[in-house]
């Protein structure tokens, strides 16, 4: 039998000789400092040797901690890779996907059944979250972000770029004020969401009105949603003009909900999936955006536009 000291203490020892503070190791490991020392002491008495200089600061390690700290740190990384390696097999069918919640709303939910009937092997996982997840900490799998595109250490595959156009209730090009101009806009109330993580340049009415040369409206009257897709919905019941990304609207079209009275269009930005590279469950991973990517390139197909 191998004599070896508690895992949790050569744990604890990993973490504050990798940091070389107790404070530092107590956060990774979201314990106290004196628990972090306890475990150091644990350690200690049962090698019989000091494995830390505690002064004077900064903490540093001993000669005996100097031999120690690799051995358990390559062992550590062994475990952890062997870990890895369990998760990835055919009995891991959980693949956890992050997406922003219009899009979930709008496009992926309503396509879903097709991946279901696809791949029943699969047990897919929703989060919606406007905020970047990290996927590094691996609670999420995959991420299908809206962006320009940009994700240093990530496996990106750009998925559809959009377009925002106004769009309303046929309703409303039946009333006293018709839609055929841009300027005719004054006579409807505007429709707004908010833009948190783009800079000035987001596809938004200030910028759109900008585009079709009427620089002197301020679009700012109207009601404000913190979200897309209540914009779009608010502009399917009659409340205003909305200006919204054609992805997000395209089936509300298609069934006749809502039209897009004017051509002046604003440049969106890409929907990417993204995903750790080494991750565990590329497998699922790269089957999901497979999956993805086939649908888009079926919608945006010459017979899926004609018949459509």
């Amino acid at each position: 039998m191998r004599s070896l000291p508690p895992l949790n203490a050569l744990q604890t020892f990993e973490v504050t000789a990798r940091h070389l503070s107790f404070q530092q190791a107590a956060e990774e490991l979201d314990v106290t400092p004196t628990a972090i020392s306890h475990q150091i002491k644990i350690l200690e008495d049962y090698l019989g040797v000091s494995l830390f200089r505690r002064r004077p600061r900064p903490l540093t390690l001993t000669e005996a901690g100097n031999l120690l700290y690799p051995a358990v740190r390559d062992s550590l990384d062994r475990i952890a890779a062997a870990i890895a390696q369990l998760q990835q097999t055919p009995e891991s069918t959980t693949l956890t996907v992050s997406v922003t919640t219009v899009f979930a709303a709008k496009w992926l939910v309503p396509r879903l059944s097709h991946f279901q009937r696809t791949h029943p092997d699969i047990d897919l996982r929703l989060q919606t979250s406007n905020d970047v997840v990290d996927l590094g900490k691996q609670t999420v799998d995959l991420a299908i972000r809206y962006g320009r595109g940009n994700y240093p250490g990530l496996a990106v595959c750009k998925l559809m770029s959009d377009v925002f156009m106004p769009v309303c209730s046929p309703r409303l090009l039946k009333g006293k004020h018709s839609i055929q101009k841009p300027a005719d806009l004054v006579h409807h109330p505007l429709l707004h969401f908010e833009w948190i993580h783009f800079d000035t340049d987001a596809p938004d009415w200030k910028n759109w009105f900008k585009a079709a040369g009427l620089e002197t409206i301020v679009p700012d009257d109207g009601l404000t949603f913190n979200e897309e897709s209540l914009a779009i919905q608010a502009a399917i019941a009659g409340q205003g003009v909305a200006l919204c990304s054609s992805i997000h609207v395209a089936d509300d079209v298609a069934l006749g909900f809502l039209v897009q009275p004017l051509d002046v269009s604003l440049t969106g930005f890409n929907y990417s999936a993204v995903y750790l590279e080494n991750h565990p469950k590329k497998a699922l991973i790269l089957k999901f955006v497979d999956w993805l990517v086939e649908m888009v390139a079926d919608e945006l197909s010459p017979t899926k536009a004609k018949t459509g």
